[in-house]
Parts: C-alpha cells; sequence; structure tokens
C-alpha cells in the first residue's frame, strides 16, 4: 500500500488544510485568479548569499571525504550503488 497519494503536488504549491482555503483555492483556480507561484529566479536572489552558499557546499563535501577511511567511504559507495540498483525505473 502507498504512503503517500501519487499524485504529485508542484513545487511552492501545498494544498491548505482548511475547508475554507480549500474551497477559495478550489475557485481561484477555477475562475482564473489564482496566483502564480513560480520559482524565485536568479534576479530575486543575492549574488553575495548564493556564492556564500555555494562556497559551503564546495567545501563540505572535500572535507567530509578527508576524515572518512578508505573503509568508511567503501561502504558508503556500497550502500548508494544498492540504492540505485534498488529502485524500479
Amino acid at each position: 500500500m502507498p504512503k503517500r497519494s501519487s499524485k504529485k503536488v508542484p513545487a511552492g504549491k501545498k494544498r491548505p488544510t482548511d475547508a475554507n482555503q480549500l474551497a477559495k483555492a478550489i475557485l481561484d483556480e477555477a475562475t482564473g485568479e489564482a496566483e502564480k507561484n513560480e520559482p524565485p529566479t536568479d534576479d530575486d536572489k543575492n549574488p553575495a548569499a548564493v556564492a556564500l552558499g555555494r562556497l559551503g557546499g564546495k567545501k563540505g563535501g572535500l572535507a567530509r571525504a578527508k576524515k572518512l577511511t578508505q573503509e568508511q567511504r567503501s561502504e558508503i559507495a556500497r550502500r548508494a550503488a544498492r540504492c540505485r540498483w534498488k529502485k524500479d525505473p
């Protein structure tokens, strides 16, 4: 039995839990008055924050790899391979 519904909700579009809010959302969508929730573009982001976040991400993987032993890296790779092959296409 599936743990959640198979219908995927687009990113940024959560359904309201309150019945009144849900009714309004359905009405807005039906009449074309629904807000367009699009993901932010690069113009909306602070370039300094983007660079800083990218810098931290680049450092994180290398720092973690240096701390792991060869056995730990092998075990992580083994688990990742098992998960990749286990998934249905």
